[in-house]
């Protein structure tokens, strides 16, 4: 079945996603189309993907990074998509020839041992990031380069994009750096559904999430500074 057609069967009728593992056994969930329409909202919005965007994606379909952070948003309004596996000399080689690309931590780490990123402009380029722990090191090395970065948090059950910040300069990376937590990881300050935090755990509800209004035990263990800024320890 071709792509076009097989987003367009998802966006009617929803779609069973596998969650990534990285944060517990891996489950399969349901996204029903009303999920998804709330979630391509948000991820529209807070990605700032247009009709005019090119998509540029290399995460797998089968999880919500590759189906649900760019791709099925960006098809939703007509915007253009190239899907491939990720290879790290050719993302760096066509990725200018895009606005967007979600990548994970780990593409990101292999991209920094490729021939050719430490000289590469990524100016016009919208990257988010996600599905593990972001660095500081990581988010200044693509920013430092021109790129927009987005560092965000989603799981399959909630998002994809349902906390998250986005950089766009080296000071204000360092104004974030100032304010975090010792041994925690940034997750953003923007909150696209309604979030909690009870014995160190976060807590997620709304219509990004497959579960409504009913509040979601994520499982990660999570504090807010006082600048409302979420940081990930672990997971619980």
């Amino acid at each position: 079945m071709e792509l076009k057609e097989t987003l367009s069967n998802i966006l009617k009728n929803g779609t069973t996603l596998k969650s990534s593992g990285t944060t517990g056994p891996q489950k399969e969930i349901f996204q029903s189309p009303e999920k998804l329409y709330h979630a391509n909202h948000m991820a529209l919005a807070c990605q700032n993907i247009t009709e005019k965007s090119k998509i540029y994606t290399v995460c797998k379909m089968e999880h919500a990074g590759g189906l649900l952070a760019q791709t099925l948003p960006a098809f939703s309004i007509g915007a253009e998509i190239e899907v491939e596996p990720f290879n790290a000399y050719r993302w760096l080689e066509k990725i200018n020839n895009f606005t967007h690309s979600h990548l994970t931590p780990g593409h990101c780490k292999i991209l920094e041992y490729t021939k050719g990123f430490w000289t590469k402009d990524f100016k016009g380029v919208h990257i988010t990031c996600g599905s593990d722990k972001v660095g500081w090191n990581t988010i200044e090395h693509f920013v430092k380069r021109g790129a927009t970065f987005t560092t965000n948090w989603g799981m399959t059950e909630v998002g994809p994009c349902a906390i998250n910040t986005t950089f766009t300069s080296l000071e204000q990376i360092e104004d974030y750096k100032s304010r975090s937590l010792d041994g925690a990881t940034l997750i953003g300050d923007h909150t696209y559904c309604s979030v909690d935090i009870k014995d160190g755990e976060l807590y997620v509800k709304g219509d990004i999430s497959v579960y409504g209004d009913e509040w979601f035990a994520t499982g990660d263990n999570v504090a807010v500074n006082g600048n409302g800024e979420f940081y990930y320890y672990g997971r619980i």
